[in-house]
């Protein structure tokens, strides 16, 4: 599968460096809106081609995937471009600015047959799997509750203050704890209550989001840009809980009995970044004629985006462009 990567910041770094190590996946080419940046990363990470505009790169009849990298509120534009050429996409979380957005990239996906994905990574890394092992073999029980915080230090990256970009830190890093409860508890939410302090530019930079799920089981949900924070995912059921350290990038799983006593421990699996997940999910996808991940599927991005719509909507947080 010959792969391309739309944008050339840190992110597509990763995703460089991660395509490089895999087997069946071609480091194709890469653009950017500067010719030389884009050429400078093609000769560091061995990509074969370096376009200076995204429309030069999405109409080379090579490309089977794009990688789509730009800020949250270029993700439509940029996957509505790769999608009416033909090309199958693999887009950055936040997937889209809103809801609204995402059921027209998904719609138009279905009407060229193509296979659209968000690389929320969580969802595919095998350390996913095995917290629904854990979970379906009820080690603990019936879980009842859940907490989830997810904050750094990184308010003084640009793009996360401007809300014409879509910043804030809901869409960057809130929305992998919106993930890691609807993992845990499904997507029948029942109601979603949440207070946020705001940056002088008007975004979210601190929130907390309780949310209550359909069999009465509860989220409790914190995500920052000025702090740092443990990373904790926990779920606590009737026979015990369950520490998921790092909710961003597991790090490792420890399943506790009612009397705090440690029954069960698993470590990460060995791979090259944790970003080679989705990649070959798109891959088997796209070879199976699939138009979507199982592990992340269409109602699910839909979903989380209805969320951070309502969430906004709390907050009085409107984007410039929607």
């Amino acid at each position: 599968m010959k792969m391309a990567i739309l944008g050339a910041g840190n992110i597509a770094r990763k995703m460089a460096a991660t395509i490089s190590e895999m087997e069946n996946v071609e480091s194709y080419a890469v653009a950017s809106r500067d010719l030389q940046k884009a050429q400078e990363f093609a000769k560091k990470w061995n990509v074969q081609k370096a376009y200076g505009s995204y429309e030069e790169m999405v109409n080379d009849p090579e490309i089977d995937l794009v990688y789509v990298c730009t800020p949250h509120s270029l993700h439509y534009e940029h996957m509505m471009l790769c999608l009416e050429h033909g090309k199958h996409v693999l887009c950055e979380k936040s997937f889209t600015m809103n809801a609204e957005q995402a059921r027209k990239v998904l719609d138009y996906g279905k009407k060229k047959n193509l296979l659209v994905a968000e690389a929320i990574w969580t969802r595919y890394l095998p350390m996913r799997l095995v917290l629904d092992q854990i979970l379906e073999r009820r080690v603990i029980g019936e879980p009842h509750a859940l907490t989830a915080n997810l904050c750094y230090p990184i308010k003084g990256v640009r793009r996360l203050v401007d809300p014409g970009l879509a910043g804030g830190a809901l869409l960057d890093v809130g929305v992998y704890t919106i993930n890691f409860a609807m993992m845990v508890f499904g997507n029948q939410i029942e109601t979603i209550d949440s207070t946020c302090i705001k940056t002088d530019s008007g975004v979210d930079e601190s929130n907390s989001i309780t949310l209550t799920f359909k069999g009465g089981k509860m989220a409790v949900l914190h995500s920052s840009m000025v702090s740092t924070s443990d990373r904790r995912g926990a779920i606590f059921g009737s026979r015990g809980y369950i520490e998921f350290l790092n909710i961003n990038n597991c790090e490792g799983i420890n399943v506790y009995d009612k009397d705090y006593n440690l029954v069960e421990t698993y470590k990460p699996f060995r791979y090259i970044t944790g970003f080679e997940h989705q990649v070959e999910a798109c891959r088997k996808a796209i070879e199976n004629g699939e138009l979507e991940c199982k592990q992340m599927p269409h109602s699910e991005i839909i979903r989380v985006m209805e969320v951070m719509d309502t969430l906004r909507k709390q907050w009085g947080i409107t984007f410039p462009t929607e």
